[in-house]
């Protein structure tokens, strides 16, 4: 018999499969608005992971920015869009080519931290989430840049 530690949301996103100790930093780069409803379930037990974290938000998609901040922080996580209590779209997310204004550089020097313009980064190793500023060409770890 199937046990469910959560309950299910009839619409909205969950995002699982993220690694342990994790789902903090995922639901701080999404800002959840007052009025969002949302679980954060942290030490889930995985076959795969070992352990896993998980965050469901009832009544919100996320967008294709949010995800990639997902993907910055927990290259592993799987988004689920659950529509009627079924998921109508499943993915893993994907560190993209091109971040646009996700995160700030890391690079205290940098024009982007002087002027008031988007930010903009190249993915230069997705294993390593290595990251390569497009202004000062400086390169980071996805964990040494700030959410924006």
């Amino acid at each position: 018999m199937k046990v469910l530690k959560v309950d299910p949301i009839k619409n909205g996103t969950v995002i699982d499969h993220i690694p342990a100790g994790l789902a903090q930093r995922v639901l701080a780069t999404l800002k959840p608005r007052v009025s969002d409803i949302v679980m954060m379930g942290m030490n889930f037990s995985s076959k795969v992971m070992g352990q896993k974290d998980i965050i469901k938000i009832e009544g919100r998609e996320l967008t294709q920015n949010e995800v990639n901040s997902i993907a910055l922080i927990a290259p592993e996580a799987k988004v689920s869009i659950i529509r009627d209590l079924k998921v109508a779209q499943k993915s893993k997310v994907e560190i993209p080519e091109l971040i646009e204004g996700l995160v700030a550089c890391g690079n205290a020097k940098c024009i982007t931290n002087g002027e008031p313009m988007q930010t903009k980064f190249r993915l230069i190793n997705a294993g390593k989430r290595e990251l390569a500023c497009q202004y000062c060409e400086r390169v980071f770890n996805a964990d040494e840049l700030k959410h924006l």
